[in-house]
């Protein structure tokens, strides 16, 4: 017989009990022990041990479920003897059978329990006589499930034993119900008895059940985490070990052990074993998650507070729990899973409602009204609502979406359901614009029919816009805005405030210009008309007066930017935007527009700080949304300063946060990016792969439709479809017009045109779209435009010192800007016309440095064609970087600091550019530069000697 760990002690004490009772001196025996701590496996144990030894063993265990049943677990005892001894079992059957017939037949309890103790000497009589020829053990598991009848037989056995060769071995629970307390109490009185306690196993008890099944090494790895889960419950122990062996076969664990199957059943066993309410209060406990008061527990599980004492008390004996709460996740998901559905909703619910009622954050009372899946009360729905707000801040939007839903599904049709709808798409957008469509097409229902608040009209109209149906959402703005002006006449209220309605049509005339037609055809004021005056502020009024809601100053900054000529107060009105409003799903698309309103304004550097920052703020949202929205705009930039790598990584990065689906009309910003990054790049074949991608048919209603306007025609451009590029061009400059945003910065669609005629061999007509493009908005001295505009002079005209002067100017345009690629083509026209001159020196050095500049910017196409000797006719094909070893007479002239300014300075750098890399200010950097040009006899950033181009010093990378 296996023996059994850590019972040494309790072994010897029956083993010296049986020695007694063989000795004529009968004895009795309590094993106590908490839920599954092996009392019923020593009886066993112990009975087998004492039946191979020949001594007569007579058993029978107490079951909950028959302890009304009068005699139950005496008939059991009987029912063992009477193999043994027959007369014996037919004369005590026959008494108890006419006990019952009288119990049958009494008119009250109290009658038949009177006539049942009154056979019971007579039955104790007839096992005494067995004793007399042979030791006798009367065994009895869960003797505290016996029924009154059957305990007062063994009270009146115990007191006969103690001259006789009889051993009673009982086991019992730790705690006893008051119908119990005084059956032990008696049996205690009693001299020949003993108390044996078995406690849980220590964790050396366990390491060493484990040494039976593992090596010592893996058994001591092992031993410390089964001790944790189990709590030393000899049942929950063999369960786990059961499910690792099942997993591991003849291997041997490095892991913790890890609960299954197996576990969950002897979770439940023990729980079954208990009280019945130590089950619910189990239940209980694993619906609120962490240690609580008996007091909460009562409440929940609608027991009374003392009862929930004790079923915890009983909890941590078993090793279940450990101070009140589950010791291992696995137990708690193994009560979870096994409680009736009703059940555990009833759970929830009153745990939901306690929490409230305590003053509990609404994030522990939404879990417990998510998981009950019901609908909620009113007093739940407010609750909903903040939980789900701190759950956005706490990025879990999926939670948030959760509570937003169920409060939507339990509130009634009325206001306060369409805000509820309102707030749900805005969580939903955060994740996917696509599954929040059906949700907006409920809501777009609602804000036709009045029935949303001014600022939830607002972003509904956003959301429309984005999924390309502004076209629609323009309509009922229009039809909502004759009817605010039938209710005025009538002198009756509207739903919505007349600039509310302006407000919708105003964002709507400028993301998708074509709106304006469903206003243009009536008498409605018109605003967004090209060239309308905007509307004064009022006097007196102070510079930070701006509305509550973004739209509408997101919408007047975007229109002047566009409007060409007006860059500083763009600037300065988008500046306002950002500084105003802070980053929220309804102020996501106007911030976006305020940072495109800077870019369209020349302001790379301001947009680049300010894109940055509200990345950083949404960085630890989840809100995939707002970052491929505000990342994209990133990637502008990036295309913008010349970056061509940067720029289609960032556009990846913005397009893979979110699906096409997602993107809506929106998707035109990235695809335009990345074709365009591409295709500068020379990866051509990609650039026409992504052309091919689908795109919604609204798309080139929108303003951003015409950045893929633009960059497919770059794309047949680069392809030698010239008279395609010509259309798309054209096409882009018609709507530009049409649209009242004709401006160089949003698409230099004239110098696009000049370009793609010139490719055709068409050289008037490219000095046609020149001459219109200076008329107009020649741009800003030093500006991006500006430099563009003369590069396209010079490039139409034949007169060579025109073009030199014309690509002079260009070159200094642009080293003041930020658009590297530009410079980089300006440089290497300039060298070309230096070259034609005969100024074959300069010619080197300028191709060289738009080598150099190219290369900076991943233009492959314009390095092949900058190659380093073409300046003076030489084809060189050493790889780039083998050019001619510096000057040293050069380069010792100056010295590090300055060395290192010059060596930027050389390849394009700007002086901001140069400061921020070398860590110190615009002035410094000039202050060098005036000595460098003394130093090196140059007089501008252009001349300076090309071999500077080879230097490497620290820093300067």
């Amino acid at each position: 017989m296996a023996r059994l760990v850590e019972r040494d002690k309790q072994w010897e004490t029956l083993d010296d009990l049986l020695g007694s009772a063989r000795r004529g001196r009968g004895r009795v025996a309590v094993i106590s022990g908490p839920i599954a701590g092996g009392k019923t496996t020593l009886l066993e144990h112990f009975t087998e041990h004492a039946m191979s030894e020949g001594v007569l063993v007579l058993e029978a265990a107490g079951s909950r479920a028959e302890r009304y049943l009068p005699f139950g677990i005496l008939r059991r005892v009987l029912d063992s003897a009477g193999p043994l001894e027959p007369a014996v079992h037919a004369e005590a059957t026959a008494l108890l059978d006419g006990v019952a017939a009288q119990i049958a037949d009494a008119e009250d309890a109290t009658g038949g329990v009177e006539a049942g103790m009154r056979v019971l000497p007579h039955i104790c009589a007839s096992l005494l006589r067995i004793a007399r020829d042979r030791t006798l053990v009367i065994a009895v598991d869960d003797v505290h499930h016996g029924d009154e009848l059957s305990r007062a037989f063994l009270l009146c056995l115990a007191r006969r034993v103690r001259q006789a060769g009889v051993l009673i071995l009982l086991t019992e629970a730790v705690r006893l119900l008051p119908v119990q307390l005084a059956f032990h109490a008696e049996l205690q009185r009693q001299p020949h008895c003993t108390t044996i306690r078995l406690p849980l196993l220590s964790a050396d008890g366990t390491g060493h059940v484990l040494a039976g099944h593992f090596s010592t090494a893996a058994a001591q790895r092992v031993s410390a985490g089964c001790q944790e889960t189990t709590g030393g419950n000899p049942l929950l122990l063999k369960a786990l070990l059961e499910d690792g062996l099942t997993v591991l076969g003849d291997s041997e664990p490095f892991q913790p052990l890890a609960p299954a199957e197996a576990f969950e059943r002897a979770v439940l066993d023990c729980l079954h074993r208990g009280d019945p309410e130590t089950l619910g209060i189990a239940r209980g406990i694993a619906v609120l998650g962490d240690t609580c008061p008996p007091l909460v527990l009562s409440r929940i599980t609608d027991v009374h507070v003392k009862t929930a004492e004790l079923a915890v008390q009983d909890l941590n004996r078993s090793g279940i729990l450990r101070g009140g709460a589950f010791r291992a996740a696995a137990t708690r998901a193994a009560v979870l899973a096994a409680t009736p559905t009703g059940a555990l909703s009833l759970l929830h619910q009153r745990a939901a409602r306690l929490l409230h009622q305590e003053g509990a954050p609404a994030l522990d009372i939404a879990r417990h009204l998510l998981a009950a899946r019901k609908p909620v009360t009113d007093w739940a729905i407010p609750v909903l609502q903040e939980a789900s707000e701190y759950a956005l801040v706490e990025g879990d939007p999926q939670l948030a979406l959760r509570c937003g839903e169920l409060a939507v599904d339990s509130c009634p049709e009325g206001p306060r359901r369409t805000a509820l709808k309102s707030r749900l798409v805005s969580i939903v957008w955060r994740s996917s614009p696509v599954a929040a469509e059906s949700h907006l097409r409920q809501l777009s229902r609602e804000f036709c029919a009045g029935r949303l608040t001014d600022r939830d009209l607002l972003h509904a109209v956003t959301c429309l816009a984005w999924i390309g149906e502004a076209r629609q959402a323009g309509e009922e703005i229009r039809r909502l805005q004759s009817a605010a002006e039938e209710a005025r006449d009538a002198g009756r209220p509207f739903a919505y405030r007349p600039a509310t309605l302006a407000a919708a049509q105003s964002w709507l005339s400028v993301v998708s210009p074509p709106v304006r037609e469903a206003f243009a055809t009536t008498g409605a004021p018109y605003a967004d008309r090209p060239g309308a005056p905007r509307t004064p502020a009022p006097a007196g009024a102070a510079p930070y007066d701006m509305p509550d809601d973004a739209h509408i100053p997101a919408v007047e900054a975007m229109r002047t930017a566009l409007r060409g000529g007006q860059g500083e107060a763009a600037v300065a009105e988008a500046t306002r935007v950002l500084q105003r409003y802070h980053l929220s799903d309804r102020t996501l698309t106007p911030l976006v527009l305020a940072v495109l309103a800077l870019v369209y304004a020349g302001r790379l550097d301001l947009a680049l700080t300010w894109i940055d920052r509200l990345l950083g703020e949404c960085s630890a949202r989840n809100a995939p949304t707002w970052q491929a929205a505000l990342g994209v705009v990133r990637a502008e930039v990036a295309l913008r300063q010349g970056d061509l790598p940067g720029a289609a990584a960032q556009a990846r990065q913005a397009m893979s946060l979110i699906s096409a689906q997602c993107w809506g009309v929106a998707i035109a910003l990235p695809l335009a990016i990345l074709i365009e990054a591409e295709t500068q790049m020379g990866n051509l074949d990609e650039a026409m792969s992504l052309l091919e991608q689908p795109v919604p048919d609204t798309m080139l209603e929108t303003q951003v439709g015409l950045h893929y306007l633009r960059a497919r025609a770059r794309c047949h451009l680069a392809t030698g479809r010239y008279h395609a590029a010509v259309r798309d061009f054209l096409t882009c400059g018609e709507l530009m017009q049409a649209w009242g945003m004709d401006a160089v910065e949003l698409a230099p669609w004239r110098l696009d045109a000049a370009e793609a005629w010139l490719a055709i061999g068409n050289v008037s007509r490219a000095r046609q779209y020149v001459e219109q493009q200076k008329q107009r908005e020649p741009g800003p001295p030093g500006s991006r435009a500006r430099g563009a505009l003369l590069l396209a002079l010079a490039r139409t005209s034949g007169d060579l010192a025109y073009r030199v002067k014309r690509l002079t100017e260009s070159v200094e345009a642009l080293e003041q800007g930020e658009d590297r690629l530009q410079l980089a083509v300006a440089l290497g026209e300039l060298g070309s016309a230096h070259r034609a001159a005969g100024d074959f020196n300069r010619a080197r050095m300028l191709v060289r440095k738009a080598w150099h500049v190219a290369k900076s910017c991943g233009a492959q196409p314009l390095c092949l064609q900058f190659t380093p000797g073409q300046g003076d006719g030489e084809a060189v094909p050493a790889p780039p970087g083998r050019e001619a070893e510096p000057a040293a007479g050069e380069a010792e002239a100056l010295s590090e600091a300055e060395a290192r300014v010059a060596l930027l300075a050389a390849r394009g750098h700007t002086n901001r550019e140069i400061a921020t890399k070398l860590y110190v200010t615009v002035s410094t950097v000039e202050q060098h530069l005036t000595r460098i040009y003394r130093k090196l006899k140059v007089k501008r950033r252009r001349d300076l000697p090309a071999r500077l181009w080879d230097l490497s010093l620290p820093g300067t990378a």
